[in-house]
């Protein structure tokens, strides 16, 4: 299984710029969703499945190899874990969910014409 790298063809980049080499990554299928709920804490595979709205097994299993692979997850002795990469990448994520909730606010405040 091979994960998006700096410097390789990725989507949206035939050049592989490392911003679009993470955008890839962290726009697979609840890439990003595991991330944020191993923010809280460590959770073992089948409790990450619950947390994760029971994502499939086979999913799951397919986004943690990457991430780790990726080395933003680590398998510890509690389940998996963000390593310091995982963690320094939350706090860049952090003000994009604030950003999401003004956004949220604007579209509901009819600032967007939806018409279009």
């Amino acid at each position: 299984m091979a994960i998006p790298l700096p410097g390789t063809p990725v989507r949206g980049s035939k050049t592989g710029k490392p911003i679009m080499a993470l955008l890839d990554l962290l726009g697979r299928t609840w890439s990003l969703g595991i991330i944020w709920n191993l923010a809280r804490q460590s959770y073992t595979f089948r409790e990450m499945q619950g947390v994760c709205e029971n994502i499939s097994p086979t999913l799951l299993n397919t986004r943690l190899k990457e991430l780790r692979q990726a080395l933003i997850v680590e398998k510890t002795m509690a389940g998996y874990a963000l390593t310091e990469l995982g963690q320094e990448l939350l706090q860049l994520i952090y003000p994009m969910g604030d950003w999401a909730r003004d956004w949220q606010k604007a579209l509901k405040a009819g600032e967007v014409n939806h018409e279009q």
